[in-house]
């Protein structure tokens, strides 16, 4: 028997919110739209889920508790898992803090700052990790 065919769009997304409103919003907006989604809340936790399993992309908080941030996550897997580093998105509403805006652009990750549409966050996903078939 064949196993079947890898099928990208099959893989979890990995959240990483710390904010249970906001994990709420983008978990039930992702799995609306067809996205399968492993919820966390601190970047620590998202490194040791990141080092054994497989996901089509990340969605991450900038602050998360933990003491390993949004930045440090990207930065770990740009690193670790290059295979993924296209298919991240930061969400922050830290984004008057001009450090925020400096390590978001330095980064290079698509951001969007809270609050946002659900839209926005939809298109980003699409932009980022494709559309789920």
């Amino acid at each position: 028997m064949t196993s079947p065919a890898f099928q990208p769009s099959l893989l979890p997304v990995l959240l990483i919110e710390d904010e249970p409103s906001i994990m709420a919003l983008v978990s039930a907006t992702l799995e609306r739209n067809g996205y399968p989604v492993v919820c966390i809340e601190s970047g620590a936790e998202a490194l040791r889920l990141l080092e054994k399993g497989q996901f089509l992309g990340v969605v991450s908080d900038m602050r998360t508790p933990g003491g390993v941030d949004g930045a440090q996550v990207h930065a770990w897997i740009r690193e670790n898992r290059p295979d993924l580093a296209e298919r991240v998105v930061i969400i922050t509403g830290d984004y008057a803090n001009e450090e925020t805006v400096t390590t978001l652009r330095k980064i290079g990750a698509l951001y969007l700052e809270k609050p946002f549409r659900v839209q926005d966050l939809i298109s980003a996903i699409e932009k980022t990790m494709g559309k789920p078939r």
